[in-house]
């Protein structure tokens, strides 16, 4: 009707017609704007995403990072000269007789002012530069070891978030089986068709069914706090996880967070025996002072300070040895984490295999035929050849047979993502 009325001649229907679609359109651009946030709110979550989000508002991340920059920071110090030593002072000043305090009676009587360096070999900055730089490289290992970690309970808590939820539509199915049932029932009843006994033992599968549902929903509301824990925000629906490529042994134990703390032990310890074993030749001290006399000639002073080691066996060969026993004990370290990285390895794998195993193996001999009975109950039953409790029985076991199956799925891709994410990934950290 409002169009009708704009149309006073045919020669203004081409405009109006314009003029009704350009509105038509505003209105569901506008409708379209307004639904975007819901529309992406609604998008599920996945694990790609989580592990990025925990990643970036992680606070364990930022401290390894700041203990790289720390450690940095002191790497860059490490092979510089200590700082000169100014040196001011008066050298012989009377403090008794006529002359006393006086700076200027006494021709010995002088005002002394110099600077003195001690000199570090070159020898020695490299190996104290060197010490500092595996410092440097244990902090970018801590670093990348602590991402890993964040990556590997991050990906750990959204398979329990995940597979809870999924466990909770099978239950929730169940729920729905059960009430359907248990109306069925009571209008067999009613009609003189069932049993008081089917009907009781179908309200009390209901009640199960019920309570199950409520277990599960507790379940599910803490495994989502640990997740929102993770990636710092709720979501309502979890994306299936897509398949994760595996590391070869070589590869696990060598990214191992463990295997590489310790080597990075190794190299900080063996760093630290050769500068220790550098002590044996002391720093040398130079020293150039000016003194300045009232009414007689100013004075120079050179001169050259040298530590005398008179027991280096009894002092610097032990500090050495004690560094060099501290390098061996991490080279132990080493060797037994390297054996633990190699077993935990093998033994996740050799789960991971053997649950694939079994799922194939449960899938053909347990779900199959569990779908098959339910079919055959329920075609029985349509034929009122069998009872609705047979029915409820065969649904609730196909039931407890896809929730098995879960089980056996979520303990497939744990296995399969502590493969993946317990070792540091190259560039992690940096």
């Amino acid at each position: 009707m409002a169009l009708a009325r704009l149309v006073r001649s045919p020669a203004d229907v081409p405009f109006v017609f314009g003029v009704f679609m350009q509105s038509h359109y505003l209105r569901v651009a506008t409708l379209a704007i307004a639904l975007l946030p819901h529309l992406v709110d609604a998008a599920p979550l996945t694990l790609e995403t989580a592990l990025d989000l925990a990643v970036k508002r992680s606070e364990s991340a930022r401290a390894a990072r700041a203990g790289v920059t720390s450690a940095s920071e002191l790497a860059r110090a490490a092979g510089q000269l200590p700082d000169p030593m100014l040196r001011a002072g008066v050298d012989n000043l009377p403090v008794t007789g006529p002359d006393r305090y006086s700076t200027t009676r006494d021709a010995m009587t002088m005002k002394r002012i110099g600077i003195s360096q001690e000199w570090l070999s070159s020898e020695k900055r490299a190996a104290r530069r060197a010490s500092a730089e595996a410092v440097v490289e244990r902090e970018g290992i801590q670093a990348r070891s602590s991402l890993a970690e964040i990556r590997l309970n991050t990906a750990l808590a959204y398979l329990d978030a995940y597979y809870v939820g999924e466990a909770l539509k099978l239950a929730t199915l169940m729920e729905h089986h059960a009430h359907e049932e248990y109306e069925a029932a009571r209008g067999r009843v009613a009609s003189s068709m069932g049993s008081s006994q089917e009907a009781l033992a179908l309200t009390g599968a209901r009640g199960l069914a019920e309570d199950e549902s409520a277990e599960l929903r507790q379940l599910q509301s803490a495994a989502q706090v640990t997740l929102e824990r993770w990636v710092g925000t709720a979501a309502d629906e979890l994306a299936p996880v897509a398949a994760i490529p595996l590391p070869t042994e070589q590869a696990y134990v060598a990214a191992h967070p463990t295997v590489l703390a310790k080597q990075s032990d190794v190299d900080v310890a063996t760093r630290a025996a050769a500068v220790a074993a550098s002590e044996r030749k002391p720093n040398w001290t130079w020293e150039i002072s000016y003194g300045q006399r009232v009414n007689y000639s100013d004075m120079a002073t050179f001169g050259v300070s040298i530590p005398l080691q008179v027991a280096p066996s009894e002092r610097q060969d032990r500090e050495t040895a004690a560094r060099l026993a501290l390098a061996d004990k991490s080279e132990a370290e080493l060797a037994e984490a390297t054996r633990a990285a190699i077993a935990e390895y093998r033994t996740l794998g050799s789960d991971a295999q053997r649950l694939l195993e079994r799922i194939e193996r449960y899938r053909a001999s347990v779900v199959t035929p569990a779908v098959q009975r339910t079919v055959a109950a329920t075609a029985a039953y349509r034929s009122n050849q069998g009872t609705l409790l047979s029915v409820f029985e065969a649904r609730h076991a196909e039931v407890d047979a896809q929730r098995k199956l879960l089980t056996l799925q979520r303990d497939l891709s744990k296995a399969r993502v502590q493969l993946a994410f317990k070792p540091s990934a190259q560039g992690d950290g940096q």
